[in-house]
């Protein structure tokens, strides 16, 4: 039995992390700043990682400014490294975004500095990149608060954060795991984000109205399927429509 600790321990997929390592009998150590820890500040960190084989990092921005979530992900890339250094550490297995690498504007172009700082850092660290999650639908819809909402029509590979979760576990657990090509994880097959969308919101009796994204940080590449993914990616779990229905 190994000890991980989680970054983001309790939230969206921090959750379900911490349940699978759990149901797999290893020995886990949330971190969130519910339970005193700051990633951020570093409050709390190096004697969070006392004993500690490997990191998971799953924390993440709260909004969708760049420059915002690029500042948090560097703080945290740093003090992640620096008390995993101290506290002798492993290894640190991280989760991104698919496209991550393409990106030139918005909150995955963040998440791109953010696994270059992790991969520049003192310990050894291997990447998930996965697919926008199915539970980040209810959350566009729920950003405009509004009966009718504009999303853009534009190609993605939803996945499960469940599915995510147990990805990153099997990755984190992995030894002899190998970095190259960074490894990725999408749902089984492509959709459209506003007709997944529209599922959802015909529940909540909402309207939704399919843009073609123009505005939006990187809408070229999202639409010439940049952040589709790669021909080496894992596919799994539940469509958006399965995944719903087991939600009711």
């Amino acid at each position: 039995m190994s000890k991980f600790a989680v970054a983001g321990a309790t939230g969206r997929l921090g959750r379900h992390v911490v349940d699978v390592l759990t149901k797999r009998g290893q020995h886990v150590v949330p971190m969130s700043r519910t339970t005193g820890v700051d990633i951020v500040t570093g409050e709390g960190l190096v004697e969070a990682l006392a004993g500690v084989e490997v990191i998971i990092d799953v924390a993440s921005w709260h909004g969708s400014e760049q420059e915002a979530a690029t500042e948090f992900f560097r703080a945290s890339a740093r003090n992640l490294h620096e008390a995993g250094r101290q506290a002798g550490v492993a290894r640190i297995a991280a989760v991104s975004i698919i496209g991550a690498d393409k990106a030139t504007a918005g909150f995955i172009a963040a998440k791109k500095v953010h696994e270059e700082l992790l991969l520049a850092g003192p310990l050894p660290v291997r990447i998930l990149r996965a697919a926008q999650f199915h539970e980040f639908v209810g959350q566009l819809l729920d950003w405009q608060r509004s009966d009718v909402v504009h999303l853009p029509a534009l190609p993605t590979q939803l996945v499960a954060c469940r599915t995510v979760a147990e990805e990153l576990v099997d990755l984190a657990l992995d030894r002899d795991a190998q970095g190259s090509p960074i490894p990725e994880i999408a749902g089984p097959r492509k959709e459209i984000m506003s007709d997944a969308a529209r599922l959802l919101a015909a529940r909540r009796g909402i309207e939704v109205v399919g843009i073609d994204g123009s505005g939006m940080p990187d809408a070229e590449i999202a639409a010439a399927g940049g952040f589709l993914p790669s021909p080496h990616a894992k596919l799994a779990g539940p469509t958006f429509s399965d995944w719903l229905d087991a939600q009711s």
